[in-house]
């Protein structure tokens, strides 16, 4: 079977770190260990980078060899209409996931572009609901292929 993949966009490598009080200090390696662990014997790739061109070079990836998306754009969320041209692209599931509640926030965070193309978007259950929207993924990815 296809792996998912789980893209994260810029600045999350800072997570742990980086403003705390909104989301907290797990830090990406922690991240990525609850994904994998969260998918079990489901193959799963993950990455981050700070580089629009590089997550959508993820996600043209992730068309030719991915079952389903997990992506916390994070401020390529608001800004990036060839992030959002690129997972129109992509025939399977996508989940668009923030670990804050972007609703409860400043009116910034309010327009999703990614929001126009994701099947789900989960926000605001933390880090830890990385897991949460891994096991939701394969489901869906299930659900398709039934």
């Amino acid at each position: 079977m296809k792996p998912i993949y789980v893209l994260n966009g810029p600045n999350l490598n800072r997570l742990g770190k980086r403003e705390p009080q909104i989301y907290g200090t797990t830090t990406l390696a922690e991240v990525e260990a609850l994904c994998r662990s969260a998918a079990g014997d489901h193959a799963v790739v993950f990455h981050q980078t700070n580089s629009e061109e590089q997550l959508i070079n993820w996600v043209h990836e992730a068309i030719d060899d991915g079952a389903g998306i997990i992506i916390n754009p994070a401020a390529f969320t608001f800004t990036s209409l060839a992030l959002l041209d690129s997972l129109k692209m992509f025939e399977g599931p996508v989940i668009e996931f923030h670990i804050s509640n972007i609703h409860k926030r400043e009116p910034i965070y309010h327009r999703s572009y990614v929001s126009m193309r994701a099947d789900v978007v989960m926000a605001g259950l933390g880090a830890k609901g990385y897991a949460t929207a891994v096991r939701a993924l394969l489901d869906l990815v299930e659900q398709r292929q039934a």
